[in-house]
């Protein structure tokens, strides 16, 4: 049974589904089947997938995921997806199958009168100079297109390799400059005049509370989620925000 359309927004986000990883494809699926439905709207934040290599690559996995979000979709439940650094080649047939919608990063709503901004969070790490310029480079149209052309076989191989090596490099780098950079939440928000980001990539779930321009903000990291379980940002109209824990069936 769907709620009215005033209802319940919920936030996911770094789900990471992966053929490899069967527990967590069956908890993502529960809460489509489940706790979703009874939601007005779901918003993914970025790295639905552990890897996307066009809409076009056969793996069941894509298919029962898109299926599931279809069913949702037809349910009731608006469902907007934000491309994450793993999953920015998503396109429109993917969406369209699916029912889910786009949306940009950043993208700004309006939840009981408060301005909230919603990223993926690795615009947000300005720090990380040379993830930065690899960022800029990838998301090139140009670059997409040219990936997109070539074999399925060769964007798996290349997909592949590439894990390997932002494992490797990520190893090396310091804490902090995986972070987000504070001075550039800063200016996310006065940007939009907003008292609220939500965003994901860090995998540092917490509450940061900031001062902008005299006014209280906060900053809100969603969770990754694993095998042992996930975590839904659930807004409730009148009753703010709450996480909420997602553990898989008994």
């Amino acid at each position: 049974m769907h709620t009215d359309p005033m209802g319940e927004t919920l936030f996911v986000s770094d789900i990471h589904l992966a053929p490899r990883r069967p527990a967590l494809t069956r908890l993502f699926l529960d809460l489509l089947e489940g706790r979703a439905r009874h939601a007005a709207r779901l918003y993914v934040l970025g790295d639905l997938f552990d890897a996307w290599i066009g809409d076009d690559d056969d793996e069941p996995l894509h298919r029962e995921i898109g299926a599931a979000l279809a069913a949702l979709t037809a349910a009731g439940t608006q469902c907007f997806i934000q491309h994450g650094n793993r999953d920015f080649l998503i396109g429109r047939r993917f969406l369209r199958t699916s029912g889910c919608r786009p949306i940009p990063d950043p993208h700004p709503l309006t939840l009981d009168g408060e301005r909230v901004i919603l990223m993926h969070g690795d615009l947000l790490c300005t720090d990380d100079l040379a993830y930065q310029r690899f960022r800029r480079r990838v998301r090139n149209p140009l670059v997409r297109r040219l990936f997109l052309w070539r074999s399925l076989a060769w964007r798996k191989a290349l997909a592949a390799d590439y894990r390997r090596r932002s494992t490797a490099a990520n190893a090396d780098k310091s804490a902090a400059i995986m972070d987000v950079t504070e001075a550039t939440v800063r200016r996310y928000l006065q940007r939009h005049r907003a008292t609220r980001l939500i965003h994901g990539h860090t995998h540092r779930p917490a509450d940061h509370p900031l001062l902008i321009d005299g006014r209280s903000a906060t900053r809100m990291v969603l969770a990754d989620w694993s095998e042992r379980g996930g975590e839904l940002l659930v807004h409730r109209p009148g009753a703010g925000f709450r996480r909420e824990p997602l553990l898989p069936a008994a």
